[in-house]
């Protein structure tokens, strides 16, 4: 069983910062993608940031340059710093790993149960 586990979120001034965490945690192989997805008030998910097993990073073009994303790999660990918060950044954040368990044929994706981070002055 794999489990993924956000902490961080919280309430926040526009100009602010935060950072998330998500630990992923279980029978575990192989670890390819780590990322975070968010979901704002009557929106749809999407995509936020990713970093792969290299340290290759991709972000979405609303957060590049205020978010940053990183990975210890030790600890099966993935955080996301996040400076210049806007109002627009207020959402559940869900962690997501694309990961392989011990026993699977394949990987697949995995996620957490969300985290609010809400931006509010």
């Amino acid at each position: 069983q794999v489990q993924l586990v956000e902490s961080g979120g919280g309430l926040v001034q526009p100009g602010g910062s935060l950072r998330l965490s998500c630990v992923a945690s279980g029978s575990i192989s192989s670890i390819f993608t780590m990322g975070w997805y968010r979901q704002g008030p009557g929106k749809q998910r999407k995509f936020v940031a990713r970093i792969n097993s290299g340290g290759g990073t991709d972000y979405a073009d609303s957060v590049k340059g205020r978010f940053t994303i990183s990975r210890d790999s030790a600890k099966n660990t993935v955080y996301l710093q996040m400076n210049s918060l806007k109002l627009d950044d207020t959402a559940v954040y869900y962690c997501n790993a694309y990961l392989r368990a011990y026993g699977a044929t394949r990987a697949m994706d995995y996620w957490g149960i969300g985290t609010l981070v809400t931006v509010s002055s």
